[in-house]
Formats: C-alpha cells, sequence, structure tokens
C-alpha cells in the first residue's frame, strides 16, 4: 500500500490554516484532499495566490475558530512569544488546539492503516544533513522511504507509505512544540546551542522543545543522543536505555576511532574519502544516522557503500567549483557561528567569505580557528563587527561590498598566498541581502563557476 490518501479520510473535519508558504499551503491542499472543509489565510495577498489552483480550501480571513477541530501554524509564525499571530490568540481562547503538519501526516497515515514507521530528527545544527543521510541509507538498501518535515518536502505533502514504509522527518523546535500524538519509532537529538530563544522564551524552554522528539516513545523505540555537547550527555543520563553516539572516540554506542564508525562490534563503516560528510560534525551525523537505520533494520554490511554513495545536500560544505587547485566551498547553511565552526574545522587554511545578519554573540566563539584563516572577507550588517573582532585577534581581513568582489578577491588572495580553499561559511543569516541561505549559497556558487569557466577559457 503506497500512494495518496483515502478522499473521506477527514470528511468530518474542519481545519484552519494559518501561513500558506511552503508547509501551510500543501497542509491546505492535502487537508482538502482529504475530504475535510479547509479555511486558509495569510497576511501576505502573494502568498493567498498560492491556493489559486485549490477550489476546495476557502481563502478567507479568520473571524472565528469555533467549530474548528484544529489550526495548522505555519512554523514561523508565533503562538506564544515573543509575541503570539491574533489568529493563535484566538485559538488558545476558543481551546482549539494549535497543530503542526507533521501532527496531521501521522494522523492520516494511521487512519489509513499504515503501520509505516517515523523517524524524528532535530538538533540545533545538522540536522537537515542527518534527514537527508539516513533517507539516502534506507533508500538505498531498498527500503521504502518518504523525507521531509522541516527540509525538503513538507510533511503533509508526502506520499501515504505501506506498513514495510518509513517517514523520516527533519524536526525543527517550532513543529515538535505543537505535536498531541505523534510518536516516532526511532528519534534522535543531534545538539543543544541557544537559537530561536526570542520564540522559546530562554535555554530551558528551547530544550523542552526539542526533547519533545523523544515524547511518546514506547518499549522497542529507540532514542539516539549525541553526546559530543553538555546538553546531549546530560540527556543521555536522564534517558535509560538511549544509544548514545559521537563524532569522537569517546565511550559511546557508536563512535568515531580516527575516521571509522564503530561500535561493540568492531568497524562499521570508515568515512575517510567521502568528501560529503567532512569533519567530526559530520561523523556525529552519520554516526547518529548509523544508529537510526541499524534501528530500523538496515544491514550492518549494506552501510559502507551506502555511506559512501551519499550525494550530500547543497548548501553544506559543497565544493562547488575547483579553479588552479583552489576548492570553492558553498557552506551558505551555516547560518550562526556554531554551524560554520564545523566547516572552519575541516581545513588547514582558508580565504574565509562571513557577514550578513549577525546572531548574538557573533564570531568570538570562533577563536580557536582563527589560526587557519589566511585572509576573512567580510560582507553584510556584520561586516563592521566581525572586522573588530578579527582585528583584535590578528587575523588579515577585508570589508568588501557583495559576494561578487568576495569571490574574485577570494580567488586572487588564496592564489597569491598558496591556499586551496575559499570558504563560504557566513556565521550569519542572510536577510541583508538575500531572502534565504538557498538564495545566497546558489549565487556564490554560480560566480565560482562563472570564474572556473572564464578561467577554463
Amino acid at each position: 500500500m503506497s500512494g495518496t490518501f483515502p478522499p473521506t479520510l477527514f470528511a468530518s473535519r474542519r481545519y484552519a490554516v494559518l501561513g500558506l508558504g511552503r508547509n501551510g499551503a500543501a497542509a491546505a491542499r492535502t487537508l482538502a484532499a482529504m475530504g475535510a472543509q479547509v479555511q486558509a489565510w495569510d497576511d501576505l495577498a502573494g502568498s493567498r495566490a498560492m491556493l489559486d489552483d485549490t477550489p476546495a480550501v476557502r481563502v478567507a480571513e479568520f473571524t472565528s475558530l469555533d467549530g474548528f477541530d484544529a489550526l495548522v501554524l505555519s512554523p514561523g509564525i508565533p503562538h506564544t512569544l515573543p509575541k503570539p499571530h491574533p489568529v493563535a490568540a484566538m485559538a488558545r481562547a476558543a481551546g482549539v488546539p494549535i497543530l503542526s503538519d507533521a501532527e496531521l501526516l501521522f494522523e492520516a497515515v494511521r487512519l489509513s492503516g499504515s503501520k509505516a514507521r517515523f523517524a524524528g530528527i532535530t538538533g540545533t545544527n545538522g540536522k537537515s544533513t542527518t534527514t537527508a543521510l539516513l533517507a539516502h541509507l534506507l533508500d538505498s538498501t531498498g527500503h521504502p522511504v518518504a523525507a521531509g518535515g522541516n527540509l525538503g518536502t513538507a510533511a503533509l505533502a508526502l506520499p501515504l507509505l505501506g506498513n514495510d514504509g518509513t517517514y523520516v522527518l527533519e524536526m525543527s523546535s517550532y513543529m515538535l512544540e505543537r505535536l498531541r500524538t505523534l510518536r516516532f519509532d526511532v528519534a534522535s537529538l543531534l545538539n543543544l546551542t541557544p537559537d530561536h530563544l526570542d520564540r522559546h522564551g530562554d535555554m530551558a524552554g528551547y530544550a523542552s522543545a526539542k526533547l519533545e522528539i523523544f515524547a511518546r516513545q514506547q518499549p522497542g523505540d529507540t532514542a539516539v543522543v549525541a553526546i559530543d555537547d553538555a546538553h546531549g550527555v546530560a540527556l543521555a543520563a536522564r534517558l535509560p536505555g538511549c544509544v548514545t553516539v559521537s563524532g569522537r572516540d569517546v565511550p559511546a554506542d557508536i563512535r568515531t576511532v580516527g575516521t571509522v564508525l564503530t561500535d561493540a562490534a568492531g568497524p562499521i563503516a570508515d568515512l575517510a574519502g567521502i568528501n560529503t560528510l567532512l569533519g567530526q560534525h559530520n561523523a556525529q551525523n552519520a554516526a547518529t544516522a548509523v544508529a537510526l537505520a541499524l534501528a530500523l533494520g538496515v544491514a550492518r554490511d549494506a552501510l559502507p557503500a551506502a555511506l559512501a554513495s551519499y550525494p550530500g545536500l547543497p548548501h553544506r560544505q559543497q565544493r562547488v567549483a575547483t579553479i588552479d587547485g583552489i576548492a570553492f566551498i558553498n557552506d551558505s547553511k551555516a547560518t550562526n557561528a556554531d554551524a560554520a565552526a564545523w566547516a572552519l574545522g575541516c581545513y588547514d587554511r582558508i580565504v574565509w567569505i562571513a557577514g550578513g545578519v549577525a546572531k548574538a554573540g557573533g564570531i568570538d566563539t570562533l577563536a580557536p580557528f582563527f589560526p587557519r584563516i589566511d585572509t576573512a572577507l567580510l560582507v553584510g550588517e556584520a561586516a563592521p563587527a566581525f572586522a573588530e573582532t578579527l582585528a583584535a585577534h590578528g587575523v588579515a581581513h577585508r570589508i568588501v561590498d557583495r559576494l561578487p568582489q568576495a569571490v574574485e578577491q577570494g580567488f586572487e588572495l588564496a592564489r597569491a598566498h598558496g591556499v586551496g580553499v575559499v570558504l563560504l561559511s557566513p556565521a550569519c543569516a542572510s536577510f541583508d541581502q538575500y531572502p534565504n541561505f538557498e538564495l545566497r549559497g546558489t549565487h556564490f556558487s554560480a560566480l565560482a563557476r562563472l570564474l572556473e569557466a572564464e578561467r577554463a577559457v
């Protein structure tokens, strides 16, 4: 059994959908296709036009939520902090549940009679890579899989899988705090560093939302906890029977000895030479994905070839061009200093392109990696503050206008100084110059490839 959901599955239900971006528009369409009555709204007229092709959905502003079974609220819209959206406040006042689309996927799968398993992956950093890697390990070893959630395909746009299938869902804290019944057969927490504190109030609130990944698990389910940060170590102590993993050679159920993933039975797979899984952080991601895959029935001896064939994700340490032996690496997904640290630790000497809209704390925590930086090229709002930090540590740097100048100057500096890597790992959000990190990374990649083509002539 696989394919589409029954057209009368939710025929007795009525849903409100607020926010018509990637998640919301997909939720409205799918719920209507399942027979539900759906009213949808977005504060932006352009987003409301997303449903012009779905006449079964009533697009209208909400004046009351009386009679609705739930409000499906797009992840980016707050329902509590820092200030609830008026429609979210309306739902809370009326006692209407506020749900994630992942919750409704779970309900739909179970109502359809499928026993497909659910794998959930969360963490501040690394969850997209781990989600994509687990889906690849399952797919390449013949296990039916559908992957999405916070990464790629919206949860309610995924197909109905049969009993032998697995849904692999990347779960943000925003999605996790809006679950009611979703139970993950296998679930993992990669790491916790301060993020989204405006939405969760403080670190305790953020951690509480993330720990929902393990809520409702039953005996026989698998919890995987990475122990490469203090939060992971503390959580593992509170979850007896969890599987611990590490990107280092420390006491863990699956650890990394040199470049080899290893457990109590011995070596599992060698990550050496897999360019899509460079660095200690990706060793941790791989250890997590392997632990989840083993729990889901992937054969141990199939893992080395499956890991080696992993194609990687765009904008995550993606080699996009090589010019005169100089590699251009697109790590645009590194939107905070912690994420940039993973990339900086992978290369001995770099020209570093950074900047944008800085997160709290700037780049002070990256000081241990500054000796690896030949020159930093700084763009965007954060450039003056980053320049001040780098100057205090004696790191050569320049403030440039935008990415085209950074790419051109980065190549010239790397060639002149004998540096082998030009790395875009911004340690910043993109919103001062680009709508999202994807467009920033795409622009960097296009610039590098154009320069590569020009040099080849």
